[in-house]
């Protein structure tokens, strides 16, 4: 069948690489990448798969066989969902691509605040050779909220380093690899007990907002926030409250509200605050992990049609 890629790339890689990918992948399948919205839309018209970030449905409207388009994205409330229902267009994500590296990210963050490399590099910069305070990662209590992909990859990280994990997810009851597993109700028993508390959880009404000063005042005072889901799960002035006044030991984020966090803001300025640009999900390796399962996606193909129980479908096809 035929399977066109879309141009646009995702994080600073050029989508001819997912491409290249996926012809390794799938020998048997015709790959075509379009490199203009000129070849996007004469190549749609009998295209069977589409993939990239997004569709608009001026290209739906000229695609007269496809049956699925495949995002790269784990999220998909910027597609036209209507549009591909409409057009009888199944739908696949990309959840779980993030998951490896993301869980890395989180290990490290951990591991940069405890043994305070922070501090260590203020004194590197002023070429100072001073003791510093440090603890472990061991034996520690890390709340993880939100378990999905990302979440179970940040408890499943964590369990080397001898860390006892609580996971936080709406339906307690389909479990995870942490080692205890409650459902939000229990959000502040979990954060009473925590070293560290992780967000891993998507953004919706229930999440806006979650961590505030209310969370911040269970929080124990030397216990670390990382943030990997989405800036407004966290009320930003409670946060920079919290750690201006030692209510917390410290925070990383990777994602912030409002973002990109404007060169002002003072949370720029706090030593115990780590910043990085929305990138914990960057990695070489996301388009071989793209392909991988759209790949697994197209083998469940048959001659008599699309299974519907392709991995990551959001609309069946």
């Amino acid at each position: 069948m035929k399977l066109l890629v879309f141009r646009e790339g995702v994080h600073g890689t050029d989508a001819s690489e997912y491409a290249t990918r996926l012809r390794e992948r799938l020998p048997d399948h015709e790959v075509v990448y379009a490199r203009t919205p000129d070849e996007e839309r004469a190549e749609i018209a009998d295209a069977v798969v589409a993939t990239g970030t997004t569709i608009t449905p001026e290209l739906l409207d000229a695609a007269a066989e496809l049956r699925l388009f495949a995002g790269v994205y784990a999220g998909h409330g910027h597609l036209p969902l209507d549009a591909l229902k409409t057009h009888g267009v199944g739908l696949t994500n990309a959840a779980g691509v993030h998951a490896p590296n993301m869980g890395e990210y989180v290990v490290g963050a951990l591991l940069g605040h405890v043994r305070n490399f922070q501090r260590a590099y203020r004194q590197q910069e002023r070429r100072e050779w001073q003791p510093m305070p440090v603890t472990e990662l061991a034996g520690s209590t890390v709340t993880v909220v939100g378990l999905g992909n990302i979440g179970q990859a940040v408890a499943e990280r964590l369990d080397p380093f001898d860390v006892e994990t609580i996971g936080i997810r709406a339906s307690p009851d389909l479990g995870g690899p942490a080692d205890t597993v409650l459902g939000p109700d229990a959000l502040h028993d979990a954060l009473a007990v925590s070293d560290a508390v992780v967000l891993a959880c998507p953004l919706t009404d229930a999440t806006r907002g979650l961590i505030g000063d209310a969370e911040f005042t269970t929080m124990p005072a030397e216990s670390i926030l990382v943030n990997v889901a989405r800036g407004p799960v966290v009320d930003t002035d409670a946060l920079l409250d919290a750690v201006r006044n030692g209510r917390i030991g410290g925070a990383t984020l990777d994602v912030t509200d409002p973002e990109p966090l404007p060169p002002e803001h003072p949370l720029w300025t706090l030593s115990d605050v780590q910043i990085t640009p929305h990138n914990a999900g960057a990695t070489p390796r996301y388009y071989e992990r793209l392909s991988d399962l759209l790949a697994t996606n197209l083998g469940r193909v048959t001659r008599d049609g699309w299974e519907a129980d392709l991995q990551n479908t959001v609309i069946e096809p």
